[in-house]
């Protein structure tokens, strides 16, 4: 049983042009009767702005959670991945464009009921889910209702976005999230509105609300760009905000950019100016400082940052030692390591298992 294609939204008000706004995002697009927003699956229909991409998706997939990437929240635990289309950003450098980026509906194979969802990752076995792929901003009420069937069947939710959202729906976003990724694509105002069709501080808001009024986890990843983000100067001063902003402990990912979308002549970020980055992050104050999106065991493990001790050591996403005690300690110095730990590590490995459907089998393996 799967929902409606098209389902009521809250978060827009009526112009005194005629026009309604949507307020989901600060882009708030102005709308006239049937007219799409630039994310394109919000749009008005009649009195009202709808969702258009509702109980569908672009497919569902158990992956490990640090693929999301998170490396303090729950390591080595499944969690079943979903997303649906369109984004508010117009990111040139996209590396899910083929999804974020869709103008066709019918590419939204898959269908589910948000207790479909939460019914499936229970039966995998899934210790959370995640909204990835494509911007949960822009599906914002059906992550909502997946959300609260999730957490009625005890299992934790993550938001993969780049977090530009307005304050009121943002409140409701993050009102059933254990745990986010915030894709933070730069530290400079000119990147955002030259490459992506937005801006900065709505992001750095975001964050900001995230760390101080909520319980929410975070972590934050940045798509280190040759030539257009990845000078020492803009690295530093992002890492300086972060520290000073969120505190020393939010982990921080430098990830690698291949050639996509509408930047297929930029070159594939080095694997030396991803190390160069995590070690600036480490010398201004970062604590868990990460590379990704290369083979780099040493970037990708965690070492407690008071005694230098791996702590969880990782190759791609797989789980090798583990120097943590059952109550997320050091054990070798007794420091606490920060994040969403467990007494033990969970054991999915490195496998990602597309599910065709979700009415399958009890077993995942």
């Amino acid at each position: 049983m799967t929902e409606s294609k098209i389902h009521p939204t809250e978060f827009w008000h009526h112009l005194d042009n005629g026009q309604i706004q949507c307020d989901v995002c600060p882009r708030h697009c102005t709308l006239h009767d049937g007219q799409r927003g630039l994310c394109f699956v919000r749009g008005r229909n009649g009195d009202q702005v709808v969702l258009h991409s509702y109980g569908r998706s672009s497919g569902f997939c158990i992956d490990p959670i640090e693929k999301k990437p998170l490396n303090h929240f729950l390591p080595g635990t499944p969690v079943l991945s979903f997303g649906t289309a369109g984004c508010n950003l117009t990111c040139r450098f996209c590396q899910n464009w083929d999804m974020s980026k869709s103008r066709e509906m019918d590419k939204l194979a898959a269908t589910a009921s948000p207790e479909g969802i939460a019914a499936a990752a229970a039966r995998h076995r899934c210790r959370s889910v995640a909204y990835t792929y494509n911007d949960p901003v822009v599906f914002l009420e059906y992550v909502h209702d997946t959300a609260e069937a999730c957490r009625a069947q005890g299992i934790r939710n993550v938001a993969v976005t780049a977090g530009y959202i307005a304050p009121r729906a943002r409140e409701f976003l993050f009102s059933n999230m254990d745990a986010a990724n915030i894709d933070l694509k730069a530290f400079t105002d000119a990147f955002y509105k030259r490459l992506c069709g937005a801006s900065l501080a709505p992001v750095l808001e975001t964050l900001e609300y995230l760390k101080n009024e909520t319980e929410v986890w975070l972590e934050l990843t940045t798509l280190i760009i040759p030539g257009y983000n990845d000078t020492e100067a803009e690295i530093a001063g992002m890492a300086d905000w972060v520290v000073e902003h969120l505190g020393p402990e939010v982990p921080m990912h430098f990830t690698a950019f291949h050639p996509d979308y509408k930047m297929r002549d930029v070159p594939q970020t080095p694997a030396a100016t991803l190390t160069r980055a995590r070690h600036i992050a480490h010398n201004r104050g970062v604590r868990y400082a990460y590379t990704g999106n290369i083979h780099d065991s040493d970037g990708g493990s965690t070492y407690c940052h008071a005694c230098g001790h791996l702590l969880i050591q990782r190759n791609w996403y797989q789980l090798g030692n583990w120097g943590l005690t059952q109550h997320g300690l050091c054990q070798i110095c007794g420091e606490p390591c920060a994040g969403v730990f467990e007494s033990h590590p969970g054991d999915w490995g490195a496998r990602r298992l597309p599910l065709p459907s979700l009415q399958m089998s009890s077993t995942a393996a």
